[in-house]
């Protein structure tokens, strides 16, 4: 009996967010989501239930609305770095749902890092 892809992402999104929920030490989790167009990402404060700052491609500002490549994603992971800063957040734990950490997950987050966050 074969798990669907649905099932094994979902089960995959529940088991990073628990884990990362047990060190998360009050800290804001950066949360990101990827689809075939678009890739987006929140700093979400748990404590208060709060989004502090977020950043997608579907943003006229940046140019590549529509688009869920790498180059795009570096853009987003710099945005949202920068509007964290004005948040006063400097510290996160990088919550990468279901998604693997590789391509444009990865270059958001490594843009996100030379940004000034902490993760």
């Amino acid at each position: 009996m074969a798990n669907s892809k649905r099932t094994l992402f979902l089960k995959r999104r529940l088991r990073v967010r628990n884990k990362l929920r047990k060190m998360a030490d009050g800290r804001a989790r950066l949360s990101v989501h990827r689809s075939n167009k678009n890739i987006s990402v929140q700093l979400i404060d748990d404590v208060n239930g709060v989004t502090l700052a977020s950043a997608s491609t579907l943003e006229k500002d940046f140019g590549v609305v529509g688009k869920n490549n790498i180059e795009a994603a570096a853009k987003i992971g710099a945005a949202i770095a920068e509007r964290a800063k004005k948040a006063k957040v400097t510290e996160c734990y990088f919550d990468r749902g279901g998604f693997l950490f590789h391509g444009s997950v990865k270059a958001l987050a490594d843009a996100a890092r030379e940004g000034g966050l902490k993760f």
